[in-house]
């Protein structure tokens, strides 16, 4: 499933867990806070300050993970 910037954080994480580094590395450590429950994922980054372009340029790297096989 493709992420997008209109799905709330935890989403993300559940469909990508290892969307949380990305996350981190973009300065993005709300995976505990109580707002990624209702924020989107976009509503998280411009919090944070985050442009267009940084927001976009995250996405691309969460959508670029491979699942890896257990």
């Amino acid at each position: 499933m493709k992420i997008t910037k209109k799905m709330n954080l935890i989403e993300v994480v559940n469909k990508k867990p290892e969307a949380m580094e990305i996350l981190s590395k973009y300065g993005m450590h709300c995976i505990g806070c109580a707002m990624a429950h209702f924020e989107t994922l976009e509503d998280g980054c411009r919090a944070h300050g985050m442009s267009n372009k940084d927001i976009n340029k995250m996405i691309k790297e969460i959508n670029s993970i491979k699942k890896t096989k257990k």
